[in-house]
C-alpha cells in the first residue's frame, strides 16, 4: 500500500512539474498573423471597469485591429460576482472609448469559464462568417486556451499580451499556479 502511495504522489508530481514546464514555454508563444477576429478571453471587471488584467488584454486586441491584424473584435464574459455590467460589455465600452468603431465589436456575454468563451464565441463567429481566429489572453493562460480551441475544431493563433503588469512576484506567482491547476483539471476533462 505504501509503495502504491509513494508511485501515485510521485505521479502526481510529475504531472504537475510537467504541466508546469509546458505551460510556461507554451506563453513564450506569439502566432499573431492575420485572421478573421480577436477573441479577447473575460477576466474580471470592477464596477462598471475592465480590471488591469482585462484592460491590458482589450489593449493589445485594439492594437490587433489598429495594426490590421483583425478586423472584428469579440469580447467574452459574463457577468462576475463584484460586476453591475459583464466582462464582454466592459471591454467592448472600453474598446470604443479608444476609437474601436461599434460595428468592429460583437459580444458574447453569458460564458463564466474558459471553454463556455470560446464555444460561445464560436456560435457568434459562425453567424458572422469568421473563421479564423487570435486568441488574446494573458501568456500563462495560452496552452489551455489553444488546447480547448482545439477540441473546439477552431482555426486558432496565440496572440498574447505582453502588458499585464503584475502587483507583485507573489500575484504573478499564483496566477501561475493557478493555470496549471486549471490546465491539469482541463487534461482530466473538466
Amino acid at each position: 500500500m505504501r509503495k502504491i502511495f509513494l508511485l501515485l504522489l510521485l505521479g502526481s508530481l510529475l504531472l504537475v512539474l510537467w504541466s508546469a514546464v509546458s505551460i510556461y514555454i507554451y506563453s513564450r508563444r506569439d502566432d499573431t498573423r492575420e485572421a478573421d477576429a480577436a477573441i479577447v478571453l473575460g477576466a474580471a471587471v470592477f464596477g462598471t471597469r475592465p480590471s488591469p488584467v482585462l484592460r491590458e488584454r482589450t489593449n493589445h486586441a485594439i492594437e490587433l485591429y489598429q495594426a490590421g491584424y483583425v478586423d472584428t473584435i469579440i469580447f467574452t464574459g459574463g457577468l462576475g460576482r463584484t460586476a453591475s455590467i459583464t466582462e464582454a460589455e466592459a471591454a467592448a465600452a472600453y474598446a470604443q472609448s479608444m476609437g474601436v468603431p461599434t460595428e468592429a465589436i460583437l459580444l458574447e456575454t453569458t460564458s463564466t469559464t474558459t471553454r463556455e468563451n470560446l464555444r460561445n464565441a464560436r456560435i457568434i463567429a459562425a453567424e458572422n462568417d469568421l473563421q479564423s481566429f487570435l486568441i488574446v489572453s494573458t501568456p500563462f493562460h495560452m496552452k489551455r486556451a489553444i488546447s480547448i480551441a482545439d477540441d473546439l475544431s477552431m482555426e486558432a493563433y496565440t496572440s498574447p499580451t505582453r502588458t499585464i503588469q503584475w502587483i507583485n512576484a507573489y500575484t504573478k506567482s499564483r496566477a501561475f499556479a493557478q493555470e496549471v491547476v486549471s490546465y491539469i483539471v482541463y487534461l482530466f476533462g473538466g
